[in-house]
């Protein structure tokens, strides 16, 4: 457990240059889950996300000799960032090494804050490792994105502000990736009110610590995939676990099909752009993946917001297709003028809006004569593709939905 008095004094070095973000009940979510939740919006910080909380702790307890060599961090994208802000506010160099994968958006966002950006390896293990001997090499100091006791009680100061503008919560639930912010994040609360449950929350792609919590001992991952990259961590720190295990109450899992979920939600319905770490809080709670009754209070972090664009897209369209607001259909026509238009007709009248149409007559999977249309359309729901397709037949044609 990190000290309160050690949190409260990173809260005092901060409070100049960091965001106090908001932290706000959400009616909808809360409506949705018949809970009062309340989310602490760390997608609006500074840099996008948490870290630099932590970041900034660090190199302002560093003494001036070790600060002007300059400092060196791994990471797949939110610590670069706060590393690379903190470090130009104290007018030091930075050197961030991150994975070959990380997202275009956190590369050029670190390198716009003046960082030296180094890509290496395959995930952050990787990169951390590679970072070390840089460090080491170049007589610089490393700034840990998790395993540090002044950068989880920077971290903890997020649990400050939540108590501050709401101290009876039930649970506090928070993303895991390396286990800095839970460590910090729960230390405080536990010091400050032992009655509040603290969740953590895993991806189950990489989930060493959820792992390594109910084994009550390190038990690391061979390897990590899932889309909330800014939790993707294969190993487990020793001394991160021993704070967990002290101060957090449940550890949990969700999965990317739920984490996207969660994503899109707090865009469409929260108006919020999240990250998949960032949204893995709220995952848990819209898919009940711990205890909570009716009417609990629940706090809900949002660590970061940093999600790439790309990834975005995906998850919209996949979001979108899901609730059945969009159908992609496979037809095959006979290939004669006029045939495509009956079939647009068609639709027309059973009000589908086609977005996107595709007339292939090539394919070595047609008989000679055939073309096979692949059709997007934009559509109102499970009853009005149940009517499209049922109009499709009635007309006889042969529809396959595409998912």
């Amino acid at each position: 457990m990190i000290a309160l008095s050690e949190i409260v004094q990173a809260k005092r070095k901060i409070s100049k240059i960091v965001t106090k973000t908001p932290f706000v009940f959400a009616p909808i979510l809360s409506e949705k889950t018949n809970t009062n939740v309340y989310l602490k919006k760390e997608n609006l910080q500074l840099t996008g996300a948490y870290k630099i909380r932590g970041a900034y702790n660090k190199i302002a307890s560093l003494s001036e000799e070790a600060r002007s060599k300059g400092v060196v961090a791994a990471s797949a994208g939110n610590h670069a960032q706060g590393v690379g802000y903190s470090a130009r506010e104290f007018g030091i160099k930075a050197t961030i090494i991150m994975p070959e994968a990380t997202p275009l958006l956190k590369v050029t966002g670190t390198k716009e804050l003046g960082a030296e950006v180094i890509l290496y390896g395959d995930n952050y293990d990787e990169a951390y490792a590679y970072a070390l001997k840089y460090a080491k090499t170049n007589d610089l100091t490393f700034i840990h994105p998790f395993e540090d006791e002044k950068v989880i009680a920077g971290q903890g100061t997020v649990a400050l502000e939540m108590l501050n503008v709401v101290n009876d919560l039930d649970f506090v639930v928070v993303p895991i990736g390396g286990g800095g912010l839970i460590s910090g994040v729960a230390s405080a609360i536990k010091q400050l009110d032992p009655k509040i449950k603290v969740i953590g929350v895993n991806a189950s792609g990489a989930n060493a610590m959820h792992d390594s919590f109910k084994a009550k001992k390190v038990i690391n991952s061979k390897s990590v995939r899932t889309i909330a990259d800014g939790i993707a961590v294969r190993d487990v720190s020793q001394d991160n676990l021993n704070h967990i295990l002290e101060c957090v109450d449940e550890v949990v899992q969700v999965d990317d099909e739920e984490i996207a979920n969660a994503i899109l939600f707090l865009l469409e319905r929260q108006k919020l752009v999240v990250e998949g770490g960032g949204a893995a809080s709220v995952a848990a709670i819209m898919h009940k993946k711990f205890d909570y009754s009716n009417d609990s209070k629940i706090g809900a972090i949002l660590s970061g917001g940093n999600i790439d664009v790309q990834m975005l897209s995906v998850i919209i369209e996949k979001g979108l297709i899901k609730s059945h607001r969009k159908m992609k259909l496979l037809i095959t026509l006979i290939d004669k003028p006029g045939a495509l238009m009956n079939l647009t007709d068609t639709l027309r009248v059973a009000n589908a809006n086609i977005i996107e149409i595709d007339y292939d007559r090539t394919s070595t999977k047609l008989s000679y004569g055939d073309a096979k249309i692949t059709i997007v359309l934009e559509t109102k729901g499970l009853e009005h593709q149940e009517n499209i397709m049922k109009m499709l037949k009635n007309s006889a044609y042969e529809a396959q939905i595409e998912v």
